[in-house]
């Protein structure tokens, strides 16, 4: 896809700093990056988000996370980490190509993930009835 930024970047279209590459999937330097040394793991197959990504391609990139969080102690002093995959505009998705951000985590950063406060009406007994429900 020609007007995805990071089909662009896969291409060596527009220069990034890449720390691993497969014949699958990437691994790059996020440009703004929360955190130093955070970044992304991309498929090299364009596709838009998590439900559209084939298997093979799901498994490439979780062996590249697994493959480069455990190097962070060495490369950033921290054995903590977040992986976060924003699926759709709605969850902060802004590049409709899927992707996981790595990011490095320190006990006195200032991201916070969680709002850590009750912001819905349903129990948790009620979410799982409705997914055991679905998935049946």
């Amino acid at each position: 896809m020609l007007e995805c930024i990071f089909c662009k970047i896969i291409a060596k279209e527009i220069p990034t700093e890449f720390v691993y590459e497969d014949d699958r999937a990437v691994a790059f330097l996020d440009i703004h990056p929360t955190n130093p040394g955070h970044l992304l793991v991309v498929p090299k197959s364009h596709v838009a988000d998590f439900l559209a990504v084939s298997v093979e391609d799901l498994a490439a990139c979780m062996k590249i996370l697994q493959k480069i969080a455990r190097v962070l102690p060495q490369a950033y002093n921290t054995p903590d980490f977040n992986i976060m995959q924003n699926n759709g505009v709605g969850a902060g998705q802004i590049v409709p190509h899927l992707h996981w951000h790595l990011i490095p985590r320190y006990p006195a950063d200032p991201l916070r993930i969680y709002p850590h406060e009750k912001n819905y009406d349903e129990t948790v007994a009620e979410f799982r009835t409705k997914i055991k429900q679905i998935l049946a």
